[in-house]
């Protein structure tokens, strides 16, 4: 209604009119989600991906090239990169849409018969040839509509935004490219049944839904899937069909708690400690579904079938305790899974259950990331040899759940790391850091979370030798000790721009020399609850510091901010004091 609006408008279109054809497609792509929605980059790229909207060139890969093109949107202002983007190795990890360029994507995407959204009020009338299907979190309508307002038979790509129907996978969609169904709403195992006959499917996502146990054997028939991200699932096991699929670049897996899972939130305590008492709990479950589902909470309109709470128990719930209550956070793989020759990305896999599959990773020569948990002295051997022969790799992330060893001495056995590592991320108990980790010269970004590192001198001497070093994050017990002292000596960090500091036990002060870390630009500090003793030296020093950001649960502490802002007012470079809501 506002004529002002209509001029910012028509300059905007002159944006988008002027994009070259490539970024279009990508562009136009952004309709599919939600106002205000965040985007991550990589969700966004490896689905751009599988709509095959670019093609190899000499010299880069499919992911590097679209990562260009994410960027050059960036660059046109087009997108806006997110908030959270500052944690990213990349420098920008997602990003969201202003609402006015939204509408031009809406607008355009609409024009070009590209991408419909099922929303409350929509036109029930459009049997037009849609590529893209989104169904918003507000749209109420059952099977005939579902069917009837669009062609299925054209559809590539079907994301969902909320109150799972069944029936939203459907035998008509035989040209679907890609299923996103990331969320946390109720899908259930029962509703994968049909998933084998969507052959041309190349990306499927069921992220944050802790109420899938199984994937069906049926997965073997996506002969041509590229991606497949099921962290945050209850998924334990992947099949042994998944070996199969020669053309998977991407495995993501990580395990929730069990007892995050709605249908056993409400289930009673009791019979949640013994095994015994699982099994009689089983036998119910089996035999009068209906009756469970009444004593459990489940979200909306879920439906709980015998099925459903068999494939619970027997997938999951009973392997977990049989292990002695083991959960490493990640999923046992297959006998085979070297098969996979074009996998690029892998994790998390648990090892824990044997050494077997260390010798399968050990053939997979063109992995550039890597998750591993489950790792103890019995498997630490074959892990290191596997480790030394993936030359490509770029990203390792290395779990043990072991309170009393963890990753001590498991290590060591790795004296050739690979050359190109850029992101490391370390959770376990390691006492020292591994003698290989100053050889890490392409090294950018490193995690420490329970490391219990006792000598912090000689620790953080080696890490500031690091000289491509941009992101340091130190976590809960990465280091311990009667007092923790962090000195950053001059020269020290020379490529740092991000340091956190996030409930460091008995951290006692964190000082910084005339300079160190002379591009660090965001510094993130959050106290140990109950540990009221703070000190920051040399902040006036960081003459690139843009940002200092505290904990929301430190804000109160009684002069703590006034004396940051104080240091901060120091700084020629005017940082800014921000509260942290993690």
């Amino acid at each position: 209604m506002n004529p002002e609006l209509e001029i910012i408008k028509a300059v905007l279109m002159k944006s988008y009119d002027g994009l070259p054809y490539h970024l279009k497609a990508c562009f136009l792509y952004l309709a599919i989600f939600p106002e205000d929605y965040i985007i991550a980059r990589r969700r966004l790229v490896r689905r751009w991906i599988a709509e095959g909207y670019s093609s190899e060139v000499r010299g880069k890969s499919l992911e590097e090239l679209l990562d260009s093109y994410f960027m050059e949107l960036i660059g046109r202002s087009m997108i806006l990169p997110s908030q959270r983007s500052i944690h990213s190795r990349k420098g920008i990890d997602s990003c969201h849409i202003h609402d006015l360029i939204r509408e031009i994507a809406i607008s355009k995407a609409m024009e070009e018969n590209l991408v419909f959204t099922l929303e409350e009020g929509c036109s029930l009338n459009n049997q037009g040839t849609v590529r893209h299907l989104a169904v918003s979190s507000n749209w109420k309508g059952d099977q005939c509509e579902f069917e009837n307002i669009v062609d299925l038979s054209r559809v590539r790509s079907l994301t969902v935004f909320g109150n799972w129907r069944p029936f939203y996978i459907s035998d008509k969609m035989r040209l679907l490219r890609v299923l996103d169904l990331e969320g946390q709403w109720d899908l259930l195992d029962h509703h994968l049944e049909h998933i084998g006959k969507l052959v041309h499917l190349r990306y499927l996502s069921m992220r944050g839904h802790s109420d899938i146990f199984h994937l069906p054997n049926s997965l073997g028939n996506l002969r041509q899937l590229h991606t497949l991200d099921i962290s945050g699932t209850s998924i334990i096991k992947l099949p042994r069909t998944i070996t199969k699929l020669a053309k998977m670049q991407h495995i993501l897996a990580s395990l929730i708690g069990l007892r995050k899972s709605h249908i056993f939130e409400d289930a009673d305590e009791q019979l949640l400690t013994t095994l015994p008492a699982y099994s009689a709990y089983c036998c119910v479950a089996c035999c009068a579904p209906n009756h469970l589902a009444r004593n459990l909470v489940l979200k909306d309109e879920a439906q709980l079938n015998r099925r459903d709470v068999c494939t619970a128990f027997c997938c999951s719930i009973l392997p977990y305790y049989a292990a002695g209550g083991r959960n490493p956070g990640g999923v046992e793989v297959p006998r085979g899974i070297w098969k996979l020759k074009a996998l690029h990305t892998l994790r998390t896999v648990d090892v824990s259950v044997g050494k077997a599959v260390l010798q399968d990773i050990k053939m997979l020569t063109r992995l550039h990331k890597l998750g591993v948990t489950g790792i103890n002295k019995r498997n630490s051997q074959e892990l290191c040899s596997a480790i030394g022969r993936l030359s490509s790799l770029e990203s390792l992330s290395l779990h043990s759940h072991g309170w009393s060893t963890g990753l001590s001495a498991c290590l060591d056995g790795l004296s050739s790391p690979p050359a190109n590592l850029q992101s490391l991320k370390l959770r376990g108990k390691l006492v020292e850091l591994p003698a290989w980790i100053q050889g890490l010269k392409n090294l950018v970004k490193l995690k420490l979370v329970k490391s219990r590192i006792s000598e912090h001198d000689a620790a953080i001497q080696v890490l500031g030798n690091l000289p491509n070093l941009a992101t340091l994050r130190l976590l809960g017990y990465s280091f311990i000790g009667e007092e923790v002292r962090f000195s950053f000596c001059r020269e020290a960090f020379p490529s740092l721009k991000v340091l956190e500091l996030n409930c460091v036990w008995k951290l006692k002060s964190v000082g910084f020399e005339e300079g160190a870390a002379p591009k660090l630009e965001l510094l993130q500090y959050s106290k140990l609850i109950g540990d009221s003793v703070w000190f920051f030296c040399g902040l006036p020093c960081l003459r690139s510091l843009k940002e200092f950001t505290l904990d929301k649960r430190d804000w109160g502490v009684t002069g703590l901010v006034d004396y940051l802002r104080s240091q901060l007012a120091e700084n020629e470079n005017r940082p800014v004091l921000k509260r942290w809501d993690l």
